[in-house]
């Protein structure tokens, strides 16, 4: 099952189970649209995988299996040029 982490990686913005804007790869490295696109051309900066739109969990199965609270940031060149601008 997946985590549903609450941020990107890379920018630390808000990523909520319901957002739209989320991008994984198959090890669940979460990034924002902005930064998976803009900052890795839609690959993960971790393991090379693609990153694509992570899926939305319905309210009826977040409250049996909550998204992870667990905020997650890591220091990639790429990120720290992005955030510098």
């Amino acid at each position: 099952m997946l985590k549903l982490k609450p941020n990107c990686e890379c920018c630390d913005v808000d990523l909520p189970p319901e957002s739209r804007d989320a991008r994984i790869c198959t090890f669940e490295c979460t990034f924002c649209a902005d930064c998976a696109d803009n900052n890795f051309d839609g690959y993960c900066p971790n393991c090379g995988g693609e990153l694509v739109r992570r899926p939305v969990r319905t309210s009826e199965y977040l409250l049996k299996h909550p998204a992870s609270m667990e905020r997650f940031v890591k220091k990639h060149s790429q990120c720290q040029a992005a955030l510098s601008r």
